[in-house]
């Protein structure tokens, strides 16, 4: 019988190149592993060729590359056969569109407003004068249209469309049907006489195309963040929510599914809302699923949690999908006195600031001027109309409401609020919003800020012009969100490199390290109030793996070892790519150390790898190159600097001492590694396994993440005894998952901090149940106390006391021995932590 929840997942990546097929191939293994749920990338129809599949273009369907629904069947029939059960990622945010795949937004562009599609999309049609603008041209419309590459055609589904490339734009009703009475006379003409008469006819359709470039000023439909080919969803729409989901409950209705993880829930309307309604369908569907699957479905949803901010139990989620558990495992393992040492030093040889606020500030400025001056514009038209409905108000310009919302927007510390909801508000963010905003606006815009705080405060049942308001507030919050991710995570963490470690999603880079005691307050607090929601330590948009995390953080520990080698090597390179400048060559320099490989025969690989990773990062920063305008003279000097440190004869001095370096540094890395895993493995709630990661997982920010993983290869040494930093992590990952299955009580039991003693700071603590308590003892520091077999100094052991009344054994490697005293610890154990489960307690 598969159990209703998760005890623990492993995220497959699905798309063209590996399918369902592929996957229940996979399935022996991940039960053998000891997973109970494939935790699967989105499965509905997704553009072709999708690389991630989270661009939907019809949630009507399973997608036909994956396998179709007959796949899914067969994917479903080998994990019920292990016992297993399978989540799914779902997207109600936005749909991919562009191109000639989306049948609702074809349909959209066709008929407009009257379109019954049209509410699935969030749409102006009134602030494009009727229209909506359709920026996928690559140059200006009038080149465009004399260059001749819009094509008038007869779509064999479509029917009369202007085909642009990939991109069809179908045409209204009456003006395909006069073309449909004369076919004739959509080729008489040509040249300008052609292109005139095109253009006549395109300005009749309920689209206006445009350069892709007009986006950010012009668009009247949201899009996913800024991403033109994703179009935001109204999921709070009526009947959107039932339009885009049945398929997906009816799975869950007959039993093919178990759960669904929501991605990126801050982009909807009312998160809240909506995630009750998800609640609300799923019961329903319950007593309708075979009676061995009946039970509560597990619901996470995608949430970046900032300091200080709690998930709002009103949702009726079974809580996030890890991003805060990865900051609280990376807070722990990071020393914050090293930190404080490669910040300083950060400053003084880049010249850049050595606060992250610093960086992040003028990011936002940058991004909400880049990319999103037109959703800015329509929050602004909403408070604007705010103060044209009050007497009281109407003395509040336009000008002056734009600049103090951007203001706010700038020191907005979180991702949004939910001030149109109930439970959690954030109306403590937005205070803090406006306090910071202060400081920033004209003396004379002073006195509008708190107007706009209250407008944009929790929104009480009797408040006047209620409408009014909860337009303004979901026009905030769903700007406040995109801003947040793309210039923290997209920009401010590409420019910022003290320690890139600590630059990963749901991060705060502002804090070097954290202690034990929080560590404890916050595994408490999830065993209090969420004990099954998701812990990751990797996922698709890491920005590193989690073993180059693991080995960056050890710089921490050893800061000013790492600060001499840095000065260095940055002065071997003195000469080489002088356009390139000292913050990019220093992030280049900490990613080749965090991400270098075992084999040294592979450094070919290794710099095409490296050289995807420093093209997204150096646009992404957006200093001296970008996406949208991208140098690449620039970019060819910075690639060259990777080239030369890693193939170029003159380079071989500087390849040797880093690789003698990550050697020296390897079995602490490996160490602080194994202990991120064992956190997440014993601590309360549900543990994830990105794809390949219970391998090292030295990968650098996608696609390098989402590389093929070589399931062969793991499956040939799960049996084996362990070696190597591959084979210890995974023997310690399916040791303990093995566990969790065995003792499922003990890990739905209690958490209680301990303090073991001893000469090492550790976080410890005991998981108690079903009348058996598993001892968790991890040391936090590793630079000093490794030894060069991966296991603890002896003198780490010193002081140790063991709680008293249990009869203890070994948890991993699996001996069954009893140990009497933390004594034994030393002697049988090359694990670099303690494990141990005790009976008798």
């Amino acid at each position: 019988m598969t159990s209703a929840l998760p005890r623990a997942t492993y995220r497959l990546q699905f798309h063209k190149g590996f399918t369902f097929d592929d996957g229940a191939a996979v399935v022996p293994y991940l039960a053998d592993l000891g997973i109970s749920h494939l935790y699967a990338s989105p499965i509905l129809k997704a553009r072709a060729g999708s690389t991630h599949c989270y661009d939907v273009v019809d949630p009507a369907h399973v997608n036909p590359e994956l396998g179709g629904e007959e796949g899914l069947r067969r994917l479903v029939a080998a994990l019920r056969g292990h016992g297993m059960g399978l989540v799914v990622d779902i997207v109600p945010n936005h749909m991919g569109v562009g191109g000639d795949e989306n049948p609702y937004w074809l349909d959209v562009l066709r008929r407009g407003p009257d379109s019954p599609f049209a509410p699935l999309f969030d749409i102006d049609f009134k602030a494009g004068g009727g229209r909506l603008l359709a920026p996928f041209l690559g140059a200006p419309y009038h080149e465009v249209l004399a260059g001749g590459d819009l094509k008038l055609v007869r779509d064999p589904e479509a029917g009369w469309a202007v085909r642009y490339f990939h991109h069809l734009f179908p045409l209204r009703p009456e003006d395909a049907e006069a073309l449909e009475a004369d076919p004739a006379s959509a080729g008489s003409l040509a040249g300008e006489e052609a292109a005139r008469h095109l253009h006549a006819l395109l300005e009749r359709q309920h689209y206006r195309l445009a350069y892709w470039r007009t986006a950010p000023d012009a668009i009247n439909w949201r899009r996913f963040f800024d991403v033109t080919e994703l179009a935001a969803l109204r999921a709070d729409a009526p009947g959107v929510f039932e339009r885009t989901h049945a398929t997906v409950l009816d799975l869950y209705a007959e039993g093919l599914i178990d759960g669904l993880r929501v991605d990126h829930v801050d982009g909807l309307a009312d998160p809240g809302a909506y995630c009750r309604r998800l609640r609300a369908e799923l019961s329903a569907r319950e007593t309708m699923r075979p009676a061995p699957l009946r039970g509560r479905a597990w619901l996470v949803v995608e949430k970046i949690l900032a300091a200080g901010e709690s998930l709002d139990p009103g949702w009726e989620v079974d809580g996030t999908t890890g991003y805060d558990f990865m900051e609280e495992v990376s807070r722990l393992l990071h020393d914050a006195a090293g930190f404080e040492r490669l910040t300083a030093h950060w400053a003084a040889h880049t010249g850049r600031p050595a606060a992250f606020s610093a960086e992040e500030e003028p990011a936002r400025r940058e991004i909400i001027a880049r990319s999103f001056t037109a959703p800015l514009e329509s929050a602004v038209d909403a408070l604007a109309a705010l103060a044209a409905a009050d007497l009281a108000d109407r003395d509040r310009p336009r000008p002056a409401l734009r600049r103090c919302l951007i203001e706010i927007l700038v020191h907005f510390p979180r991702y949004r609020t939910y001030s149109a909801g109930t439970g959690e508000t954030g109306a403590d963010a937005l205070h803090e919003a406006i306090a910071a905003a202060r400081g920033g606006v004209f003396p004379g815009d002073q006195w509008h800020l708190d107007r706009i705080g209250a407008w944009l405060g929790p929104l009480a049942p009797d408040a006047p012009h209620q409408d009014l308001r909860r337009a303004a507030i979901t026009r905030f919050e769903q700007l406040s969100s995109p801003v947040a991710a793309k210039s923290v995570e997209d920009t401010a963490f590409y420019r910022y490199g003290p320690l890139l470690s600590r630059n990963e999603v749901g991060s705060n880079p502002a804090t070097g390290g954290g202690s034990v005691a929080d560590w404890h307050r916050t595994a408490a607090a999830r065993a209090a109030h969420w004990p099954f929601a998701m812990l990751a330590s990797a996922t698709h948009d890491h920005k590193r793996g989690e073993d180059v995390r693991a080995r960056l953080s050890i710089l921490s520990e050893c800061a000013d070892l790492w600060i001499a080698l840095l000065d260095r090597w940055l002065a071997a390179l003195k000469g080489q790519a002088p356009t390139v400048d000292a913050a990019d060559r220093i992030m280049l320099v900490e990613t080749l150390v965090g991400a270098w490989p075992d084999d040294a025969s592979g450094m070919e690989t290794f710099l095409a790898r490296v050289e995807g990773w420093q093209m997204k990062a150096l646009r992404e920063a957006k200093r001296a190159t970008s996406w949208d305008r991208p140098d690449e003279a620039f970019e060819a000097e910075a690639q060259g600097l990777a080239r030369f440190i890693l193939t170029a004869p003159e380079g071989a001095d500087m390849r040797r001492e880093m690789s003698r370096f990550v050697d020296l540094i390897r079995p602490a890395a490996e160490a602080k590694g194994l202990a991120g895993s064992v956190l997440k493995l014993t601590a309360p709630g549900i543990p994830d396994l990105y794809q390949g990661t219970e391998f090292l997982d030295l990968s650098l920010v996608d696609p390098d993440n989402r590389r093929p993983v070589d399931f062969a290869r793991r499956r040939a040494t799960l049996d084996v005894p362990p070696e190597g930093g591959d084979g210890r992590k995974q023997h310690l990952i399916r040791t303990l998952l093995r566990l969790r299955a065995k003792e499922p009580e003990l890990f739905r039991g209690k958490y209680v901090p301990l303090d073991v003693g001893g000469t090492v700071p550790m976080a410890s603590f005991l998981r108690t149940g079903g009348g058996k308590a598993l001892l968790v003892a991890c040391p936090v520091r590793t630079f000093e106390q490794v030894t060069p077999a991966g296991g603890l100094q002896p003198t780490a052991w010193q002081g140790i006391k063991l709680p008293a009344g249990f009869r203890w054994r070994f948890a991993v490697p699996g001996l069954s021995e009893p140990v009497p005293s933390a004594a034994d610890l030393a002697a049988n154990t090359d694990w670099p932590f303690a494990l141990l489960v005790g009976e008798g307690g």
